[in-house]
């Protein structure tokens, strides 16, 4: 009996040792490096294409790699990442040759939208959007947007401020469950727009809405993303740029958790203007998508429609109660400015350039109010009918404020 419990012993000792040798190599080696793609591959550049690219730029690239203080695409600190994947840093993805991806060739860009793999071998976690399911048409439209002279990628010598520092668990993930994808064996053509329900398929994975409104980011299955547990059906934790928990929004047409008693036209509003069935606006970090069409939202509402429903009831983030202050930073709190704004007035956008940008309290508060009908395309929504006409004053001293803390 002791030769037993001896011999147990150093088994599990052993395997300890194992385990903390196994520990200590990820943590030592961190994320591993892949042999480089090699496609000799060269993008045509036209204007339908850089507009399409535009298009999904805007909708994948922008949110992680656009400087609010820049407005460029020079990359970013990722305040509202979550905090158990370490800090990220994006990076800068300008024209710039030295400190951008001027210098990088179609085929290298390509090759890393498809796979996670750099050019110089290093794999990329999934906080990276990859396009593995994209057409080639749209792939391409990309780069060519990359590769124009639009301001958002003018070249830029800008470094990012800082590293993105992997925790041990992103390097553990990293080495066990997150790999490289496979690039396409053969075309990927885009469904024709006609069929709605494909072609709204198509944009709800490659825009990857699934990924947030689907369970856990640890658990996705980006090769078969129906297969991720609780697709669409939300609860996933999200954050605000202050760090706090934000769940997503059950997708799916469960009448009573999700989206079941939401008609087209909800659904359209909420989408491309922010505005919710109950007149309050989605939460960061959701945003208004100005770039997707009413055709195109209606053929998302139709595919999903056509996803199996699930019952998950997701608590809606309430905004944090302040009782201290201008009545102006009470309202900040109330509709939620913070979520995109941050606390101090720097997240989407930095409230810190509004004293230059709008020289008077008239001027700031039209842009306030429909700050799309002064800049189409902008993620800003339209708060007039939103906001009490009387609290518009308050909440643009508030912003003021903010400005005159820099």
């Amino acid at each position: 009996m002791r030769k037993a419990l001896k011999i147990g012993g150093i088994v599990v000792l052993a395997l300890v040792a194992l385990v903390g040798a196994f520990a200590g190599f990820v943590a030592v080696r961190g994320i591993p490096t892949y042999e480089p793609g090699h496609l000799k591959l060269r993008v045509e550049s036209t204007p339908a294409r850089v507009e399409r690219g535009r298009k999904f730029a805007k909708l994948l690239c922008a949110e992680c790699h656009m400087d609010p203080t820049t407005r460029q695409l020079t990359g970013k600190r990722m305040a509202d990442a979550p905090a158990e994947f370490g800090p990220i840093v994006s990076r800068n993805i300008t024209r710039d040759r030295e400190h951008g991806i001027g210098s990088w060739t179609d085929g290298e860009l390509v090759y890393l939208l498809r796979t996670g793999i750099r050019r110089d071998g290093q794999y990329i976690p999934p906080y990276m959007a990859k396009l593995p399911h994209m057409a080639d048409e749209d792939v391409f439209s990309i780069i060519a947007f990359l590769r124009s002279d639009d301001p958002l990628v003018a070249p830029a010598a800008v470094d990012p401020p800082g590293k993105t520092q992997p925790s041990f668990l992103t390097k553990f993930l990293s080495t066990v469950a997150f790999k490289p994808l496979s690039y396409p064996r053969a075309p990927i053509a885009r469904p024709d727009e006609t069929d709605k329900i494909r072609y709204g398929r198509y944009l709800t994975v490659n825009l990857d809405c699934w990924t947030c409104h689907s369970a856990d980011f640890k658990t996705m299955n980006t090769m078969e993303p129906e297969k991720t547990p609780g697709y669409l059906g939300g609860g996933n934790a999200l954050l605000d740029f202050g760090q706090r928990e934000v769940r997503s929004a059950n997708l799916t047409f469960d009448a009573e958790t999700g989206i079941g008693r939401w008609s087209e036209a909800d659904f359209v509003r909420a989408v491309r203007d922010g505005v919710r069935p109950n007149g309050r606006m989605v939460m960061y970090p959701m945003e208004p998508l100005p770039e997707l069409t009413p055709e195109d939202v209606s053929a998302m509402y139709a595919y999903l429609k056509t996803v199996p429903k699930l019952r998950n009831a997701v608590a809606r983030a309430t905004p944090p109660q302040v009782n201290d202050g201008a009545p102006g930073k009470r309202l900040y709190y109330q509709y939620g400015c913070y979520g995109c704004h941050g606390d101090n007035g720097v997240g989407v956008a930095d409230l810190r350039q509004a004293g230059q940008r709008y020289p008077n309290d008239a001027a700031l508060i039209a842009w306030i109010k429909n700050a799309p009908s002064q800049r189409p395309g902008t993620h800003m929504p339209k708060w007039e009918g939103i906001v009490k006409e009387e609290e518009f004053a308050p909440l643009a001293a508030y912003v003021r404020e903010l400005g005159a803390r820099r």
